[in-house]
């Protein structure tokens, strides 16, 4: 599949993949930090953004993916960076395709398999009626008694775009991330290592990694490295994107061989 990509900026490529229900907008924030360092290739994952829409979308799917864009761009190997699900899909990638991936770096989410926890914000995208929906403040009304969190919805809602009819269509492909959400839940490169240098960082205040998931972080990398942002949510790197940036500057620039 031919995703949609941003690419910018000049050197060592760095291939960036954002959360479910994002985008490559949502890494804009460390895209302007690091622009200066990298050839950066900020992606929209299948049925995401503005690349195309599918009815699958396996880990497998998603790592192949990535690396028919290394060919589209005639990269042979990357340092690839990934948030929640990108990172799971980076880690798939690193996993099953090593000799493609320079460095991991992976932003709060483990490969480990979790629990159902986006299901209230599935229901409540669903829950929206588009072809009555006038305006995002009702979207925005509809979709409130589902997730309480008011950044979250104006996150979510970033997905919604009118057409000059003024109808109002979803930009994701809701149906088919509500069908592989399930296995979207899954462990990833299960029975495989990867040994290259790998940063996994996580936020204080998350629960996405745990202590708990380090010995299975440490089995599947052996060369992994585990960073703590203060304070930070899951959204760790648009809560304090200068640090973020800072880790994987100073991580890429440790196990790397090239200047910056």
């Amino acid at each position: 599949m031919k995703l949609f990509c941003e690419q910018q900026g000049s050197g060592p490529a760095l291939i960036m993949a954002h959360g479910i229900f994002g985008s490559h907008e949502n890494l804009g924030a460390i895209a302007r930090l690091l622009v200066d360092h990298f050839s950066l290739y900020r992606v929209d994952l299948r049925n995401h953004g503005r690349s195309p829409h599918a009815d699958s979308m396996s880990y497998a799917e998603m790592a192949a993916d990535i690396a028919e864009l290394m060919d589209d761009y005639g990269l042979s190997q990357a340092a690839v960076l990934g948030h929640s699900l990108g990172g799971k899909v980076m880690m798939e990638l690193a996993t099953a395709q090593p000799a493609r991936v320079s460095q991991l770096i992976v932003a709060d989410i483990a490969p480990v398999t979790y629990p159902s926890h986006h299901d209230p914000i599935v229901q409540g995208l669903q829950s929206i009626n588009l072809a009555e929906l006038k305006s995002r403040a009702e979207a925005d009304e509809q979709l409130k008694p589902f997730v309480d969190n008011q950044t979250t919805r104006q996150f979510l809602l970033k997905n919604l775009q009118r057409h000059d009819d003024g109808q109002f269509t979803w930009r994701l492909n809701l149906p088919a991330i509500t069908h592989n959400y399930p296995q979207l839940r899954f462990a990833v490169g299960e029975g495989r290592s990867y040994n290259r240098p790998t940063l996994f960082i996580r936020g204080e205040l998350s629960k996405y990694i745990q202590e708990r998931n380090f010995d299975t972080i440490y089995r599947q990398f052996p060369n992994a490295k585990i960073e703590t942002i203060p304070g930070a949510s899951h959204w760790l790197h648009a809560e304090n994107p200068q640090l973020f940036t800072e880790l994987v500057l100073n991580f890429i620039v440790e196990k790397g061989s090239h200047e910056y």
